[in-house]
């Protein structure tokens, strides 16, 4: 399907037609991360990401973690070059204008709980019926299927029913969440490579029994990084416990103190690396035992292994210690905050920070937004403007794409389906 990505919009600095998704249409009708997750994806590479939001409040996002100004700078971030549309989906009118819009469109992609959207007249055999050639990615806390299907499900949870939170935090203490929205950002990422999988296979021209339904669990995507909790607890009647910042058998690694107060993380855990990083802490006979080759073993002294490397780190700034690990060829990093992304040269080079024009109350303000994942020679993604404000494209969308005239878009309005 080829369609004009490129709806007039302030500050797109880069043409979305230079990008490798142009050509795509995405109609977003989910809330919060996972969902909008997934389509931020398809938006950065030139997708064209319909952005369906509730009239008069839109998506909740953009009032989470907002200290000024209307609108939350995790909103601008997640819903950065997408389009926003606002309709009622629980309205006959709302579902017809979706189901039009979705006639227009190559993916859907959704977060509601299953059920949400054949209650709405809005499922997978509307949709189907709608446009034949539609992906639709479905986004939820437990699946479409199986006896927990219906229950409510939110990152935070699917992480706890997931496995990686019992793992997370220390032994002596209640398990901790990570920081991060981690359950939601997997259950996206999966959902975009399953969105980009069934488009694949329709472009292969391979036959489909049905919809094409990418249905994404956020516990399973939880679940997928946990990598061997299951199969060592078979093989080995291991049940994996909290161990603080460490991997287990994963030594030496982990996160150590240095003379200005900072703390450098080093992963010095294969082999080859935990000589050299012997060598570099004065220990070259650990380095050289023939013992500690195995890893099995390094993990039984590690706090010996912590013990010699923490006495080297203390004599050091995070700075010295981490010049003279990458010198010895040993993986090591300072631990960052915010501020410290923000001087670091590499993030520049990178192209990690976008500065933007945003306005966080009434004037407009230079905020860095964080860059685009993957890197693609030739046609890389683009950051062409922040989140917009609530509805700002609906009447450009609903005239341009469905051909709906002033009167119609002002009816719409009136009875507060838009």
């Amino acid at each position: 399907m080829t369609v004009d990505t490129d709806s007039p919009h302030p500050g797109s600095p880069t043409p979305a037609g230079r990008l490798p998704l142009s050509g795509i249409r995405v109609l977003e009708l989910g809330n919060f991360i996972a969902a909008p997750f997934a389509a931020r994806i398809f938006a950065d590479f030139g997708a064209q990401v319909i952005k369906i939001e509730r009239p008069g409040s839109g998506d909740e996002l953009r009032g989470w973690r907002r200290t000024r100004g209307d609108t939350s700078m995790m909103f601008r971030t997640m819903a950065r070059n997408k389009h926003s549309l606002t309709l009622d989906l629980r309205s006959d009118e709302g579902r017809d204008t979706a189901l039009e819009l979705a006639a227009h469109c190559d993916v859907v992609i959704e977060n509601f709980r299953p059920g949400t959207l054949e209650r709405w007249g809005l499922g997978p055999d509307e949709l189907t019926a709608a446009n034949p050639d539609l992906v639709l990615v479905r986004i939820s806390g437990y699946g479409q299927t199986g006896p927990y299907r219906d229950r409510a499900g939110f990152g935070g949870v699917a992480e706890a029913f997931g496995g990686l939170r019992h793992v997370t935090g220390y032994p002596d203490r209640e398990p901790v969440r990570p920081a991060a929205p981690v359950g939601d950002s997997l259950a996206g990422l999966y959902g975009a490579i399953g969105a980009l999988m069934l488009l694949l296979g329709r472009a292969r021209g391979q036959e489909h029994g049905g919809p094409r339904v990418a249905d994404v669990a956020l516990y399973e995507s939880v679940f997928m990084a946990m990598e061997s909790l299951i199969p060592d607890y078979d093989a080995y009647g291991v049940v994996r416990e909290r161990t603080a910042g460490n991997l287990p058998g994963v030594v030496p690694s982990g996160s150590y103190p240095t003379r200005d107060g900072g703390t450098v993380m080093i992963s010095g855990n294969a082999s080859s690396v935990f000589a050299r990083l012997m060598a570099l802490v004065g220990r070259s006979d650990l380095g050289s035992d023939p013992e500690l080759a195995d890893g099995t073993a390094r993990d039984a002294r590690e706090p010996e292994l912590n013990g010699a490397i923490r006495e080297w780190t203390v004599q050091r700034t995070a700075g010295e210690a981490v010049a003279e690990l990458s010198e010895a060829g040993v993986p090591a990093g300072p631990v960052y905050d915010a501020e410290d992304i923000t001087r670091d040269p590499h993030y520049e080079a990178r192209g990690m920070l976008r500065p933007m024009k945003i306005a966080v109350e009434e004037e407009e303000e230079e905020i860095r937004l964080p860059g685009v994942v993957p890197k693609l020679p030739g046609a890389p993604g683009e950051v062409r403007w922040a989140g917009p404000e609530l509805g700002a494209h609906t009447d450009h969308i609903l005239g341009s794409l469905l051909g709906y005239d002033a009167v119609r878009i002002a009816a719409l309005r009136e009875r507060k389906v838009i």
